[in-house]
């Protein structure tokens, strides 16, 4: 699939695309600022829950992007927005680095749970807690069901697996916020003012990125850096409408290309 139309915006991907815990993807700050010289709007799109949207600012500034915070739109902003548009109190299974995302929210006596990347709250007296809550008719709400993200010490369980275990053992469906729900690119797409077909996504998660943009009408771009997998572009179907080595590859295609 080529962009249908002049190319607008590019959403993309932080953890393993652009980098991976303290690790910039080699190249990929250069990379950017080519891309900034363009005309295309940018926005990055992320699942990423261990931590708070200004920390994970703070973190690749610190790496050496050039990123302002308000660009950011994560899976959290956007299930705080559920939360608070259902008036729900969420039992949070969140790290404590991304409460702040959650700001003036009530937990007491919960009505509801909300599951992200928490690895310090995934035990089994949390996670019975959250079991009786759904079982008695609380929703419950996975930020993002990725099944493992790359850190520098090899693969790790995301929170899919647990979202999954509750979904199991309580016989209910969670309700998905983050990616690859196409209702998380359109809403990241919104200061674009563009059509999604206008739009590319690049990112390193075969279904969560690209399979998940591409149903929502944009233009997939898999890089294999972070958690690609060999034969990850063999998982869905389409396949992804472009393959590249690395956000750099990407990147200079899009110039000297598409726009």
């Amino acid at each position: 699939m080529a962009v249908q139309g002049c190319l607008r915006g590019v959403l993309i991907d932080l953890s393993g695309t652009i980098h991976i815990e303290n690790s910039a993807i080699c190249g990929a700050a250069d990379a950017l600022k080519r891309l900034r010289k363009t005309c295309l709007k940018i926005r990055f799109v992320t699942n990423t829950t261990k931590e708070s949207k200004r920390i994970l600012w703070e973190r690749l500034t610190n790496l050496g992007f050039s990123i302002e915070q308000d660009e950011i739109f994560t899976s959290l902003t956007a299930a705080h927005e559920v939360v608070c548009r259902k008036n729900l109190r969420p039992q949070l299974l969140l790290e404590d680095e991304a409460l702040e995302d959650f700001p003036d929210t009530n937990t007491k006596n919960p009505n509801a749970v909300v599951v992200g990347l928490a690895p310090s709250k995934f035990n089994f007296n949390t996670l019975n807690d959250a079991f009786r809550l759904v079982l008695s008719g609380a929703p419950l709400i996975a930020i993002h069901k990725g099944r493992y993200y790359k850190r520098q010490d090899g693969l790790a369980l995301g929170p899919g697996p647990f979202v999954a275990g509750l979904e199991y053992a309580t016989d209910r469906k969670a309700e998905v916020v983050g990616k690859p729900e196409a209702s998380f690119f359109l809403e990241g797409l919104k200061p674009f003012d563009c059509k999604p077909s206008e739009a590319i996504m690049i990112g390193d998660d075969v279904r969560d990125d690209i399979d998940g943009s591409q149903r929502a009408g944009l233009v997939g771009m898999l890089v294999k850096t972070g958690k690609y997998r060999e034969g990850d572009e063999l998982k869905i179907s389409p396949s992804p409408n472009y393959v590249f080595e690395n956000f750099p590859a990407a990147v200079d295609f899009i110039i000297n290309h598409l726009t």
